[in-house]
């Protein structure tokens, strides 16, 4: 009866998740030497992005599997299970978006045209603006939790999530920015640098996206 009782209760799940992001995160935020390196042609700097972002999506992943595994199944869980797992998914995609983004620019040896950089820095920096931002709404779980989802804890983390959806605004007209002396370049490059340029820097914008949907997940379970 006891362990009955003691299943129906289960452990919470949040420490895990806010694990998991902070984890992504810090493999997301050398997304910036990344960029750094690829600007500067320093392929030392990039290599040691590149690997850092690798094991930090390895890192992430097996954080996933673990918490997938061990994700209780009791009645009263703090949060539905089905919002953790959701969550998890949008979390991990950033993890695996930034894998590619360096496998792309080392595989490719990508060279980035000079008129490009400034932006390409912001745009960047602002992706990553934007996963740090996720990371903070993420850790604020715990206390929304703690006030039954009411109150101001909520009106603070929605003011959390307009932020995040300002920053995800911002790499929009960055993107579109880049894209734009992009296309006013194409002439002077080869075909298939133009065709990767603008592959990298649509897969940069989806680091920002990756995060503001989990903002946006929060946001429904706010709302419930």
């Amino acid at each position: 009866m006891a362990n009955y009782i003691s299943g129906l209760f289960a452990k919470s799940p949040i420490h895990p998740l806010q694990e998991h992001m902070y984890c992504v995160y810090k493999g997301i935020k050398n997304l910036r030497p990344l960029t750094k390196g690829l600007i500067a042609g320093d392929w030392d700097k990039i290599e040691t992005a590149h690997k850092l972002i690798v094991d930090g999506e390895h890192a992430a992943d097996i954080l996933k599997k673990n918490l997938r595994h061990h994700l209780p199944k009791g009645l009263f869980m703090p949060v539905d299970r089905r919002d953790v797992l959701d969550v998890l998914l949008m979390q991990d995609a950033i993890a695996n978006q930034a894998k590619h983004i360096a496998g792309l620019i080392v595989g490719r040896k990508m060279v980035l045209p000079e008129q490009m950089h400034e932006t390409f820095l912001a745009y960047a920096n602002r992706c990553v603006d934007a996963v740090k931002q996720a990371l903070s709404i993420i850790n604020e779980l715990d206390e929304l939790v703690e006030t039954g989802f009411r109150g101001r804890e909520v009106e603070r983390v929605e003011e959390m999530i307009k932020d995040l959806d300002k920053i995800e605004s911002d790499t929009d007209t960055l993107q579109n920015q880049l894209k734009s002396i992009l296309f006013d370049m194409e002439d002077d490059l080869r075909a298939t640098d133009v065709m990767f340029t603008y592959r990298l820097i649509e897969w940069m914008g989806r680091i920002a996206d990756d995060a503001e949907k989990v903002g946006s997940r929060l946001q429904l379970m706010l709302a419930r």
